[in-house]
């Protein structure tokens, strides 16, 4: 079914209190959706953030981000008071997210909630951790880590970081109130995305959600799952994942995450994986897994290196991952990103595995030699993008071209001057042959270089803060895309 939709993140919805939360903006945007006549709405990953405020470092592969718990939604259901919330000064956070600030007043804030709820709902918080095991090993590490000032685990005593035996329970009967206070952060999150979601789903739209490859250090899942890395005996890696040099970074990029014990992995049928990617649906319809040329093969580089220079390429999970998916979800919708530096060996993983790729517009107009990004060269099975969060903005990237590269966007579009090349873009997209077009609002409202969500590679603190303004999703803008999605049958 051709379809389409758009790419905006939890965090960059209009909601009050300086952060996109699951409140009434994203009820909202999500009726935008349906007006538009848009299919799909795509977030980014919706863990809790911890380096760098990325989403693609989450201490947690199951937790949801505490952050877009809606205030408003806890003050309709008694468990905070309005005058608690109005208490603190919001009102120079409504532009951009302050990762800083929320830290330092959302945890007070949802304690209240949680002192307040916990006899309350204290049937169904019991039944909430008994459906979701992942919750004990992610409630102790964030109790652990809030009692030693947010640390990462590789500082904590020996016998916790090495989790000697009777160490979790002793450390879990000493923090009990935190550990049972991020349960209940959970709980809320989780109660409030689900009404979320069949809200959603109510509208016919289906909501694509992504799945980093990679886990930080600092996560749960490394510390209570060592065997599943490649660590030392001490527990610190011995390789990490990144990209090796190219044409736009002479260094490569140093990404940090510490690879995979695939062997290990591979011993149990990937069990690990098959609940996280459960889990992951549980959250959303289709699945998009980043890097996904790193099952295939990954770049392996040296742990204390400062670049990605010296790393090597070194042979992953391959066919055996993707059967293993095949047959533990029959009918997972998955979606492959598969940009970058790829081989024959990971053109024919992605084409044998059926799930459809990823062609990125801002890739396409090469005016030196035609690429495989040209709309006219797609097949059916892919999914195609005007750009992704790691890209500029259509005006952005437009600004950066080169009059010849100009030219050659203008002659390929058939449009007549260069303030018709965005529009020219979006429409090329609608008008492929790809299944689905996705496009990121800030495309279709026109923004330039300060609605750029991500700078791959750097730890800029403009990074993910990007927020959409209040009303700029008009009924006016949702009828110019309706007529689009229509013209072009999506």
């Amino acid at each position: 079914m051709r379809a389409s939709g758009i790419l905006m993140h939890i965090s960059s919805l209009p909601s009050p209190y300086g952060i996109g939360t699951l409140g009434k903006a994203a009820y909202e945007f999500a009726d935008f959706l349906k007006a538009a006549g848009q299919r799909y709405w795509q977030i980014l990953p919706i863990g809790p953030t911890s380096y760098g405020d990325s989403p693609y470092q989450s201490f947690s592969t199951c937790a949801g981000n505490p952050y877009f718990i809606d205030l408003d939604t806890l003050i309709a259901d008694g468990l905070l008071a309005q005058e608690e919330v109005d208490a603190i000064d919001w009102s120079a956070h409504e532009a951009r997210v302050d990762y800083g600030f929320q830290f330092s007043v959302r945890f007070d804030l949802l304690y209240r909630a949680y002192e307040r709820g916990r006899d309350r709902y204290a049937e169904e918080v019991r039944r909430f951790r008994w459906e979701n095991p992942w919750l004990e090993d992610y409630a102790l590490f964030m109790a652990v880590k809030r009692s030693r000032n947010m640390c990462s685990w590789e500082t904590w005593p020996d016998e916790i970081r090495l989790r000697h035996p009777g160490a979790a329970e002793t450390y879990g009967t000493v923090l009990a109130e935190d550990v049972n206070f991020f349960v209940f952060l959970q709980f809320l999150f989780f109660r409030q995305w689900d009404a979320l979601r069949n809200y959603v789903h109510g509208l016919g739209i289906q909501i694509i959600g992504d799945l980093p490859i990679y886990v930080p250090y600092d996560s749960c899942d490394v510390w209570a799952n060592p065997d599943l890395f490649q660590l030392d005996g001490n527990r610190m890696p011995t390789g990490v994942a990144g990209c090796p040099p190219d044409c736009f970074s002479a260094d490569g990029q140093l990404w940090g995450n510490p690879l995979y014990n695939w062997d290990r992995m591979r011993n149990d049928g990937f069990d690990w994986w098959k609940r996280r990617i459960a889990a992951a649906s549980r959250l959303f319809d289709v699945i998009r897994i980043d890097h996904f040329r790193g099952l295939e093969s990954y770049w392996a580089i040296p742990y204390g290196d400062t670049t990605a220079r010296n790393g090597r390429w070194v042979k992953g999970p391959d066919h055996d991952f993707i059967n293993t998916l095949h047959y533990a979800f029959p009918h997972l919708r998955l979606i492959a990103e598969d940009l970058g530096f790829l081989t024959e060996d990971v053109i024919r993983l992605q084409r044998d595995s059926g799930y459809p790729g990823m062609k990125v517009l801002e890739f396409a107009f090469d005016p030196r030699e035609p690429t495989n990004y040209l709309p006219h060269r797609y097949e059916r099975n892919c999914i195609c993008y005007s750009g992704t969060h790691d890209n500029e903005t259509l005006v952005q990237w437009l600004a950066g071209q080169s009059d010849e590269t100009v030219s050659y966007v203008m002659e390929y579009l058939g449009v007549k001057s260069r303030e018709d090349i965005r529009e020219g873009i979006l429409r090329a997209g609608m008008a492929s042959v790809a299944d689905t077009f996705i496009a990121q609002i800030q495309d279709y409202l026109g923004l330039g270089a300060e609605a750029r969500m991500n700078f791959p590679g750097t730890l800029s603190t403009d990074n993910w803060s990007w927020r959409v303004e209040k009303g700029a999703c008009t009924p006016e803008l949702a009828a110019k895309i309706r007529r689009l999605t229509e013209l072009y049958e999506r």
